[in-house]
């Protein structure tokens, strides 16, 4: 499967210039081929983590807008947005992945980023979310996630393709990097960061969105400006690892 990542200058708090800048963006990555569209965390708002009305209803505009260009392109696309349900005011930094027939899927963020204040105004998710893509059996993490290996590792057995929507500063990009490429090691599976670039809250983003193979190696990477990275990815190339250097088994 070929996958496209689209890393972005995201504009903050503003939905609709997010959407007319994503929009040509997916056109262009899906008449380049790919049946798999990864945008950033929060894709719609930025990183806005200190607004109690910075929520949207669980399918509402962000998702809707996801669900438009499934439809529209035969694609599957993902990405991160705060979204409400009715029995909190509190929103979920929730990634949601669409099918090409729209089918929606869910995984809520489950470690909110302390350190950035997101726990004061947002609720932690608890259950993973693996989904079969056309054949790969894809995870959901988003962003600060990343630091929990053990995560990973309880889902490891289940996936081909961890998928990362990060809005990761560049104070911190090293660790951004060395982490996606552990986690790939870690679990011998496909590992795919989309970060974002430019400045947002008061913080610059370095972007170093990346797709790593089962065996840790970087086979697509940008630096720091807008782009669409492109990489193919498989099922097959997982279970190959997985069955010549099986290390796996050996976990306690």
């Amino acid at each position: 499967m070929k996958v496209a990542v689209l890393q972005v200058d995201t504009a903050w708090a503003d939905r609709d210039t997010n959407f007319a800048q994503l929009a040509p963006l997916v056109e262009t990555a899906a008449s380049n081929g790919a049946s798999l569209v990864l945008l950033t965390e929060m894709f719609s708002t930025g990183f806005v983590v200190d607004q109690s009305d910075i929520g949207e209803p669980e399918g509402g505009v962000s998702s809707q807008f996801l669900t438009q260009l499934a439809n529209q392109h035969k694609i599957w696309i993902g990405g991160s947005c705060p979204e409400v349900t009715k029995d909190d005011p509190r929103p979920f930094n929730s990634f949601v992945l669409v099918s090409p027939h729209g089918e929606q899927h869910r995984y809520h963020k489950i470690h909110p980023f302390t350190f950035g204040s997101e726990d004061t105004y947002f609720r932690p998710g608890k259950d993973f979310v693996t989904v079969n893509v056309d054949g790969l059996r894809v995870t959901l993490f988003v962003c600060y996630d990343l630091r929990f290996a053990d995560e990973f590792w309880k889902t490891a057995t289940d996936t081909d393709v961890y998928l990362v929507p990060g809005n990761w500063p560049a104070s911190r990009r090293e660790h951004w990097m060395a982490l996606l490429r552990a986690r790939a090691i870690e679990n011998q599976a496909f590992v795919i960061g989309c970060n974002r670039v430019g400045t947002g809250g008061g913080l610059t983003y370095a972007g170093d969105s990346r797709v790593i193979n089962p065996l840790g190696e970087v086979i697509a990477e940008a630096l720091d400006q807008a782009t669409i990275l492109y990489a193919d990815v498989s099922a097959e190339e997982v279970l190959t690892t997985r069955t010549s250097f099986p290390f796996m088994q050996d976990r306690r």
